[in-house]
C-alpha cells in the first residue's frame, strides 16, 4: 500500500480524500493556488505545495507542476478527485512516465470514455442503448443547425470533453442553435481546454439516472446500484439520491449489466459512472461515462456501506476487488443537497465573499438517521470567483425515502451561513415540495415548478404560526437577558408587558407571551381560527446563536435567526421572512410608517454577480430590442448572457472585456 499520496484537487473533494487516506494510515500532500493558501484542504493535509496563481489554467491544470510537487514530497500516487485533470488521458500517462501511480482508470479507458463522442461509439459497439445524434466533430454553427434540423428538436449541444453542466446548451429551434453552439464551445474551451461539441436528440421529460461501477486491474467489474440526479438547474445537478424512486429491480439489473458490459469493453479499472437518460416509462439510453469519482458519490457510499475512495486507492495499488456482485446490497435511502454560493432570489446568480458565519449541522449517526457534511470551507474563509461555487454537500440517510427527506429538511434548517448568498432556502423549500416528495421527477423539474424563478415559500397556515411563536419566544428570551444585565436580579418581581404584536410581511398576530414551567407559552389572541390557542416552546437558544433549535408543541424545529432593529430575519422550511416584534403601542406607530421604495435601475445594465466581462455585444448609440444579447459575464466557470429587458438605445458603456466587476456594477446605461 502507498505511504504517501498527493491530491491534485481542492475544496471539499480534497478534504474528503484526505479523510479516507488518514483512516488508512496514508500520509497526504495537498496542492494549492495562491488563492487557496489558507484553504481547509491545505490545513488538513500532512504537507502542502504552492503551485501557482489563482486561475486553474495556471495552477491546478498544469501537469508539470503536479509532477514536480510529487517529486518534492515523495508522493507515490496521485488522486485527481473530480474536474481539473481527472479525465485527461495525458495526465496518467505523464505520471506513469515518472513512476507515479494514478489513482483512477488507465489512460486507454479515459481515452475511450472521457471523450463523449468516442464513448457513444464504444457504447453502441457494446450493445448499450444510445440516444440518436451526430457523433462527429462539428465545425460551425451552420453545420450544427443543419444537423439539428435533421435530428429534430429539441437537441442538446454538448462539449465532447465536458462535465458538471459546463459547455452544454439545449436548443428548441433552428434560431437557438447558433448561440447555443457558440456558448457551449466557449465554456468548453475555458473549462476543459477543448472546444469540440456534438449534437444529440434531447429526450423530453427525461430523468437522469446513473450507475456506479467499480473495476480492478484483474478484470473484475461490478455495479453498485444507481443514483437519481434529475433535480438539475442549467444542466448542473442540485439534489441527488440513491436509489432512484423510478426503478424497479429488473430495470436496475438491466441498467447495471449494460454499465458493466461497457466498462469491461474498455478495460475499466477504477470507480466510474455510466450515466443514462431515462424516460418515465423506464426506457433508458446511454448518455456518457465519467471516468472519475462523481460529486454525488456519498449517496452510494451510504446505501452500500462502501468507501469508494478507499476502493480506488486499493485498486490503484493492485489489489483485487474483495466484493462480488452478489455482495452488493442497497440498504435504506440517501439524499444529497449541494450547497452552492448563489442567490436563489436573483436567478441563482453566483455569490462570492467571506463566510462570516459557517455553522453546518453536526454530523451524526443515531436513531437510524445519518447526517454527513462533505465540505472544504470554514468560518472566516472566502468563496472565490475563480472556482466552482459549491460550499458543501449535505447528505442524509435513513430507512425510507420519506425519512431521509425529513432528515435532510431538518439538517438544512440547521445549516447557518452568512456573509454570502446561498441556496439553502431553495433546497429547504424543495424538500417540502409535493412533487419531489412523490418522486415524480424530471430534469425539467426546477424550470417547470419555478418558471418565474424562486421567490421563497409563502408565509401561511400553521407554518406562519410557528414562525410568529418562535419570534415571540426569541424576543422574550432577549428581554429576560436585558433585565438581568440591567441589575434586575432573578427572584425580584419585574412588571413586563406580556402582549406582543408580531408582523410577518403584511400579516400581524396579537400574542400573549410568558414563562410556563420552564417553557415559553405563546397564546394567539386572534387570527386564522387560532384565537386562544397556546403553543409551548422549549429551547436552549441564547442571543447570538444563528440557529434556534428547540421544540414547538413537542415537535423539533431548527430555524435560522438573524437579528435586526425591532425583529429577526427568520428562515425555516424555505420561508425567509422578517418578523417584527412590537409591544401593542409600538405596533400602532409602526403601521403609520411610510414604505421605502426601491430605486429605479431600469435605465442601467448592472452586473448581477461578481464576475469577469467576457464580451460586450453592442456599441454606444446602438438600438437594441428586448431579448437581444448585451454582454456576457463569466463567474465561477459559467458564462452568463445578459439580455435587454426592453427596447432601448445604448447611451454609454462603462465596462470592457477583461474587466472584473463587483455585483451591481454598471455595465452600460440606456437613453
Amino acid at each position: 500500500m502507498f505511504k504517501r499520496i498527493l491530491i491534485a484537487n481542492r475544496g471539499e473533494i480534497a478534504c474528503r480524500i484526505i479523510k479516507t487516506a488518514r483512516r488508512m494510515g496514508i500520509a497526504t500532500v495537498a496542492v494549492c493556488s495562491e488563492a487557496d493558501r489558507d484553504a481547509l484542504h491545505v490545513e488538513m493535509a500532512d504537507e502542502a505545495v504552492l503551485i501557482g496563481p489563482p486561475p486553474a489554467a495556471e495552477s491546478y491544470l498544469v501537469v508539470e507542476k503536479i509532477i514536480d510537487a510529487c517529486k518534492k514530497t515523495g508522493a507515490e500516487a496521485v488522486h485527481p478527485g473530480y474536474g481539473f485533470l481527472s479525465e485527461r488521458e495525458a495526465f496518467p500517462k505523464a505520471l506513469a512516465a515518472e513512476g507515479i501511480v494514478f489513482i483512477g482508470p488507465n489512460p486507454g479507458a479515459i481515452a475511450a470514455m472521457g471523450d463523449k463522442i468516442e464513448s457513444k461509439k464504444a457504447a453502441a459497439a457494446a450493445r448499450v442503448s444510445t440516444v440518436p445524434g451526430y457523433l462527429g466533430e462539428i465545425a460551425s454553427p451552420e453545420e450544427a443547425a443543419q444537423i439539428a434540423d435533421e435530428i429534430g428538436y429539441p437537441v442538446m449541444i454538448k462539449a465532447s470533453a465536458g462535465g458538471g453542466g459546463k459547455g452544454m446548451r439545449i436548443a428548441y429551434s433552428h434560431a437557438e442553435v447558433a448561440e447555443g453552439f457558440a456558448r457551449a464551445r466557449s465554456e468548453a474551451k475555458s473549462s476543459f481546454g477543448d472546444d469540440r461539441v456534438f449534437v444529440e436528440k434531447f429526450i423530453v421529460d427525461p430523468r437522469h439516472i446513473e450507475i456506479q461501477v467499480l473495476g480492478d486491474k484483474h478484470g473484475n467489474v461490478i455495479y453498485l446500484g444507481e443514483r437519481e440526479c434529475s433535480i438539475q438547474r442549467r444542466n448542473q445537478k442540485v439534489v441527488e439520491e440513491a436509489p432512484s424512486p423510478l426503478l424497479d429491480e429488473a430495470t436496475r439489473r438491466k441498467m447495471g449489466e449494460q454499465a458493466v458490459a461497457l466498462a469491461k469493453a474498455v478495460g475499466y479499472d477504477s470507480a466510474g459512472t455510466v450515466e443514462f437518460v431515462a424516460g418515465q416509462d423506464k426506457s433508458f439510453y446511454f448518455l456518457e461515462m465519467n471516468t472519475r469519482l462523481q460529486v454525488e458519490h456519498p449517496v452510494t457510499e451510504l446505501v452500500t456501506g462502501l468507501d469508494l475512495v478507499e476502493q480506488m486507492i486499493r485498486v490503484a495499488a493492485g489489489e483485487p476487488l474483495k466484493i462480488k456482485q452478489a455482495d452488493v446490497k442497497l440498504t435504506g435511502w440517501a439524499i444529497e443537497s449541494r450547497i452552492y454560493a448563489e442567490d436563489p432570489y436573483r436567478g441563482f446568480l453566483p455569490s462570492t465573499g467571506r463566510l462570516v458565519t459557517y455553522r453546518p449541522p453536526a454530523e451524526a449517526n443515531a436513531d437510524g438517521v445519518t447526517v454527513r457534511n462533505d465540505t472544504g470551507v470554514y468560518e472566516g474563509g472566502e468563496i472565490s470567483l475563480f472556482y466552482d461555487p459549491m460550499i458543501a454537500k449535505l447528505v442524509t440517510h435513513a430507512a425510507t425515502r420519506e425519512a431521509a427527506i425529513d432528515a435532510q429538511a431538518d439538517a438544512l434548517d440547521a445549516f447557518a451561513i452568512r456573509g454570502i448568498r446561498h441556496n439553502i432556502p431553495f433546497l429547504s423549500a424543495l424538500m417540502a415540495h409535493p412533487r419531489w416528495r412523490a418522486g415524480k421527477l424530471s430534469t425539467g423539474f426546477i424550470a417547470e415548478e419555478y418558471p418565474d424563478g424562486f421567490h421563497g415559500q409563502m408565509v401561511e397556515g400553521e407554518g406562519a404560526h410557528v414562525l410568529a411563536a418562535v419570534a415571540a419566544a426569541i424576543d422574550h428570551v432577549q428581554g429576560e437577558r436585558r433585565r438581568r444585565i440591567s441589575g434586575q436580579m432573578d427572584g425580584r418581581e419585574v412588571t413586563r408587558e406580556r402582549q406582543r404584536a408580531v408582523m410577518l410581511g403584511e400579516r400581524a398576530y396579537s400574542l400573549d407571551v410568558a414563562r410556563s414551567n420552564g417553557a415559553i407559552a405563546v397564546r394567539f389572541a386572534d387570527g386564522d381560527g387560532k384565537k386562544g390557542h397556546t403553543h409551548l416552546l422549549q429551547s436552549h437558544w441564547k442571543p447570538g446563536d444563528p440557529v434556534w433549535t428547540g421544540t414547538v408543541d413537542g415537535k423539533t424545529v431548527h430555524m435560522q435567526v438573524g437579528p435586526f432593529a425591532n425583529g429577526f430575519e427568520l428562515s425555516w422550511r424555505g420561508v425567509q421572512v422578517k418578523a417584527y416584534v412590537y409591544t401593542e403601542s409600538e405596533a400602532g406607530y409602526a403601521r403609520l410608517m411610510p414604505v421605502k421604495k426601491a430605486a429605479d435601475t431600469g435605465k442601467r445594465l448592472l452586473c448581477p454577480m461578481p464576475g469577469l466581462v467576457v464580451s460586450i455585444a453592442v456599441k454606444e448609440g446602438q438600438e437594441v430590442k428586448a431579448g437581444e444579447t448585451l454582454a456576457v459575464v463569466e463567474a465561477m466557470k459559467m458564462e452568463n448572457v445578459l439580455r435587454a429587458e426592453r427596447d432601448a438605445t445604448v447611451k454609454s458603456i462603462k465596462a470592457k472585456p477583461g474587466d472584473s466587476l463587483a455585483v451591481d456594477a454598471v455595465i452600460m446605461e440606456f437613453a
